[in-house]
């Protein structure tokens, strides 16, 4: 990496570690090796990036997994935050979220979502119909975050 870019990053938002668990082992199956921060909440998420409420500020994430279904902020809101931030307005943004409902789709699309995926985040889905994975694996190809 040059001195231009910082170092790739993922903030992961949330709260079911066993989904945690799943995006960690995919990233790794796909040797995609960069420091995955996690946050529980959205609440907690803007506190980081923030460095609100004595929060340590992270560095600006290459991108962030959002789930939409979470406690306290959830991940819409959460995106409708940062979009509203001029720091994080242009941050990339995956919805994360077992829900395929029409009315999520088109909330994330008009909050700017670089892509959405549906749970469980599985690579072995790809080409089997599941247009899941095609917009994780293009994102990863943009970012280039693969080693």
């Amino acid at each position: 990496m040059s001195a231009d870019y910082p170092t790739p990053s993922i903030l992961l938002v949330e709260d079911d570690q066993m989904d945690v668990m799943n995006v960690q082992r995919e990233l790794r199956r796909n040797n995609i090796n960069v420091p995955l921060i996690h946050a529980r909440n959205g609440s907690e998420a803007l506190k980081m990036l923030r460095g609100d409420d004595g929060e340590t500020k992270i560095a600006r994430p290459s991108l962030v997994m959002l789930d939409i279904n979470m406690p306290r902020m959830n991940g819409l809101e959460l995106l409708e935050t940062l979009r509203s931030d001029p720091e994080f307005v242009g941050l990339n943004v995956f919805i994360m979220t077992t829900s395929d409902l029409e009315s999520d789709r088109l909330k994330a699309r008009e909050l700017a979502v670089s892509g959405y995926i549906i749970k469980p985040l599985s690579f072995d889905t790809f080409g089997e119909g599941g247009t899941s994975i095609d917009g994780f694996s293009l994102f990863l190809d943009l970012l280039k975050l693969k080693d």
